[in-house]
């Protein structure tokens, strides 16, 4: 048994009521198990840290952490306070056929920048993880975990890692120059410009040749 099964066990098996010295839930719980859970993931990472361990630094049950976050995965998103689910952006570019994942990816990655909505808290993660380690750690992590290297990872590549990094070295790259430096023309060009521009550069990461890299 996992770790993580272990959590939701305990959590499960949790009683209705709260323990001694256990606070109740409540707004400002929910924020302090978010925060309980920024600071596991930073220190342990996302496979070593634990409901348990979270929720013994927010002093609250097991079972409401599960009640508010559901699983360690959403808590982990929560962390990061990403104002999108990385699964479904994902879904949308594993299915395409593998010689189009490339624009596809570039596609998504822009749909979800460009809503006003879900831009500004990407700029403050970002801007975050550009300035502190902690929040760097915890959003490569998670680009990694839960969207390239899945990608790079369903192609069975040898070298599925370096892959990952320089697709996100690409993506991460525009979002910076298109929406925090506001560096023109990129600034003001059209998503299909970007993804008929940079769509090919990040189909050759996913497929292509790369040109002796790996063996550098």
């Amino acid at each position: 048994m996992t770790a993580e099964s272990r959590d939701r066990a305990a959590a499960a098996a949790a009683p209705g009521g709260r323990k001694a010295g256990r606070r109740p839930g409540g707004r400002a719980t929910r924020d302090e198990i978010h925060e309980a859970a920024r600071s596991a993931f930073a220190e342990h990472g996302y496979d070593r840290a634990t409901i348990r361990d979270i929720a013994s630094r927010a002093r609250v049950d097991p079972a409401l952490v599960i009640h508010y976050f559901g699983s360690k995965e959403q808590l982990f998103s929560a962390a990061l306070r990403l104002p999108v689910e990385p699964a479904e952006v994902l879904a949308r570019v594993r299915a395409q056929a593998p010689d189009e994942m490339g624009p596809a990816l570039v596609r998504a990655f822009l749909s979800v920048w460009e809503p006003e909505e879900t831009r500004t808290p990407l700029i403050a993660t970002l801007r975050s993880a550009m300035t502190n380690e902690t929040a760097m750690t915890l959003v490569r992590e998670h680009l990694d975990r839960r969207i390239f290297g899945p990608i790079t990872a369903a192609l069975q590549s040898d070298d599925a890692e370096l892959r990952a990094t320089l697709i996100g070295s690409q993506l991460i790259g525009l979002a910076m120059m298109r929406y925090i430096a506001g560096v023109q023309p990129l600034a003001s060009a059209s998503v299909e410009q970007l993804v008929a521009a940079v769509g090919p550069t990040v189909q050759r990461y996913i497929t292509g040749d790369l040109g002796g890299a790996a063996d550098a």
